[in-house]
């Protein structure tokens, strides 16, 4: 690094270190060992990219923020997407065996209480959770905008909980 670029990088510090951190400790909810590693690796791909700082393509401030935030979101992304191992010396309950016909009771239940509801509050289950349509896909096939079938099916889960209550179903 010459001088020169030292010099650039401790002006670039000066000016926007303390806003940049306190940026970034909002980023990693107050963990400030990781705040520090952010406005650090934000500050190196400054020096890295000098291009980026050229007033003229925005503000400084701006693009350090930004930086810092997609650091951030990046890191978080690969914490959660790892898998942590587990280990133990017990070995894991076996898979509950599915009873076929409590399965096929528990559907006739939830047809029959379909079939209590209004017409366009069961067309709307059936469209979004049955046929697992999107709101927009579901809006299209009944012909209504998609606000409505947002609410239609709001108040059809609502209905359906009322019903399957009165039917007897807890849980």
């Amino acid at each position: 690094m010459s001088d020169h670029d030292a010099h650039l990088l401790r002006a670039l510090h000066d000016e926007h270190a303390e806003a940049l951190y306190a940026h970034a400790l909002r980023l990693v909810n107050g963990d400030r060992q990781r705040a520090e590693d952010l406005v650090q690796e934000t500050l190196l791909r400054a020096w890295r990219h000098p291009e980026s700082l050229d007033p003229r393509r925005g503000s400084v401030r701006g693009w350090l923020f930004t930086t810092a935030r997609n650091l951030a979101i990046d890191a978080w992304r690969r914490r959660s997407t790892r898998v942590g191992e587990v280990y133990t010396d017990e070995l894991p309950e076996p898979p509950e065996t599915v009873d076929e016909a409590e399965r096929a009771v528990e559907a006739w239940t939830v047809a029959e209480a379909l079939n209590r509801l209004s017409p366009s509050h069961r067309e709307v289950l059936v469209e979004c959770f049955y046929q697992g349509r999107s709101v927009a896909e579901a809006a299209a096939r009944l012909g209504v905008p998609p606000g409505t079938v947002k609410s239609r099916t709001h108040y059809a889960l609502r209905s359906l909980r009322l019903v399957l209550a009165e039917m007897g179903v807890t849980g």
